[in-house]
C-alpha cells in the first residue's frame, strides 16, 4: 500500500471540502481557509498511519448497537457504548481525529508550568492522551472526568500505553458539574457541554472561567444547529450522507438520532458565543467546522 498516494488523495479531498464549505457559508476569509488547510495537512501528516491502522480494527470493536430494530430509549454511555466508542465516534463525528490532534497542539502552546489540565467528559481519554503525547517533556497533570464508570475503567487500561507517564492522567468517575476547577491553564469540553442540561451550562462555564489562570485556554467542541432552516437541513442531510459513507445504514442513523433526541441538545454558534462572553471570555472563536459540528476556543 502506497501511503503517499493515500495522503495526496486525502489532502485533495480535504481541500475540496473546505473550499466548498467556505463558498457555502461565505463567512471565512482566504486567510482563515489557508490556516484551516494547514491544520488539516499537519494533522494528516502526524495521524495518517494511526488512521489507517484504525480502519483495520476487528469487527468485535465495530459499532453495531443500532443495526436491529429496537424500542425507543435514551442514549446512555454504558458498557455497551464504551466497548465500541472508538469506532462510533470516529465514524459519527466528521473531523474528530483532527480535533483530537489539535487539542494536543493547542495544549502544548497554552499549558503553563505547574498548572492543571482538565478533560471534562473525557470518555476514553482521546484528548487527554493527545495532550500527554504533545507534552512529552512536561510533568503536567491531566485530570480526566467522566460520569460513565465504563469509560473511566477503559481509560485506566489505555493509560498503560504511556508506561509510567500514564500516571500523569488522573481518571475520575464523577459529574463534571461537581468537579472543582482550580489553577487551570487548559480545559477541554470535547462534545460534553451538549449533554449538560441547557439551564446548567452557563454555571459550568462560569465555574471553569473562575478556575482558570489568566492566559489559559478553554476548548469546546459541539454539535450545532443553524437558525437558517434551509442551511440547517442541508448540513444535517449532508451529515447523514457522511454517516452512510462511513458504513451506517439508514436504520442505524434513524434509531441513534431518536435515542439522542432528548439527551443531546445542540445550540447555535451565537448562543455559544453569547454565553462565553457573558461568562468573562473576551476572546472566543470557531477554529474548526465540518457540517453541523464545530470546535471553538476561548482565552481568558
Amino acid at each position: 500500500m502506497d501511503y503517499r498516494i493515500i495522503r495526496r488523495k486525502i489532502e485533495s479531498k480535504a481541500t475540496s471540502k473546505i473550499s466548498e464549505s467556505v463558498s457555502l457559508h461565505n463567512i471565512f476569509s482566504t486567510k482563515f481557509l489557508v490556516f484551516l488547510q494547514t491544520i488539516v495537512y499537519e494533522a494528516i501528516s502526524s495521524q495518517i498511519f494511526l488512521l489507517l491502522a484504525a480502519m483495520t480494527i476487528g469487527s468485535q470493536h465495530k459499532d453495531r448497537l443500532f443495526t436491529e430494530h429496537r424500542l425507543p430509549s435514551d442514549f446512555v454511555f454504558d458498557e455497551q457504548v464504551a466497548s465500541v466508542f472508538e469506532d462510533m465516534i470516529n465514524r459519527s463525528v466528521p473531523g474528530y481525529s483532527t480535533i483530537i490532534f489539535m487539542i494536543g497542539l493547542l495544549a502544548e502552546r497554552y499549558y503553563q508550568d505547574e498548572s492543571n489540565i482538565y478533560d471534562l467528559g473525557c470518555s476514553l481519554g482521546g484528548a487527554s492522551c493527545s495532550i500527554l503525547e504533545h507534552l512529552k517533556e512536561s510533568s503536567c497533570k491531566i485530570i480526566a472526568i467522566d460520569n460513565s464508570q465504563a469509560m473511566i475503567e477503559r481509560l485506566e487500561h489505555k493509560k498503560a500505553q504511556f508506561g509510567e507517564r500514564g500516571n500523569q492522567i488522573e481518571g475520575r468517575h464523577e459529574n463534571v458539574q461537581d468537579t472543582e476547577i482550580s489553577n487551570a491553564s487548559v480545559v477541554i469540553l470535547n462534545f460534553t457541554l451538549q449533554f449538560i442540561p441547557p439551564a446548567d451550562r452557563k454555571a459550568l462555564i462560569e465555574k471553569i472561567y473562575a478556575g482558570m489562570n489568566p492566559g489559559g485556554i478553554l476548548i469546546i467542541s459541539e454539535k450545532i444547529i443553524f437558525t437558517d432552516e434551509h442551511l440547517n437541513k442541508l448540513l444535517i442531510d449532508s451529515y447523514h450522507q457522511f454517516k452512510e459513507g462511513m458504513g451506517y445504514s439508514k436504520l442505524e442513523i434513524s434509531q441513534k438520532r431518536t435515542a439522542l433526541e432528548n439527551v443531546l441538545i445542540p445550540e447555535t454558534l451565537d448562543e455559544q458565543k453569547k454565553r462565553m462572553r457573558s461568562s468573562g471570555f473576551g476572546t472566543f472563536e470557531v477554529w474548526f467546522q465540518c457540517f453541523n459540528f464545530a470546535s471553538m476556543v476561548g482565552i481568558k
